[in-house]
């Protein structure tokens, strides 16, 4: 049950993560297309990181159900 809560814990730090660099961008002085494109940028960036972390979840699941 604790590995669920880390992973449930880890998805919602990089959700909020997200969106508070969104709402950070979206508050910067910098023009519009910039501020866009460095969204688009940190939530690719984010995008990739949390599809790591759901191969690397994934693989300790495999684990510990091959180890039953």
């Amino acid at each position: 049950m604790a590995e669920k809560d880390a992973g449930s814990f880890a998805i919602g730090f990089f959700l909020g993560a997200l969106v508070g660099v969104a709402i950070g961008f979206l508050y910067a002085p910098k023009p519009g297309r910039e501020t866009r494109e460095l969204i688009k940028e940190k939530a690719e960036r984010a995008a990739e990181k949390a599809k790591e972390a759901a191969v690397q979840a994934e693989k300790r699941v495999e684990e510990k159900l091959g180890r039953k």
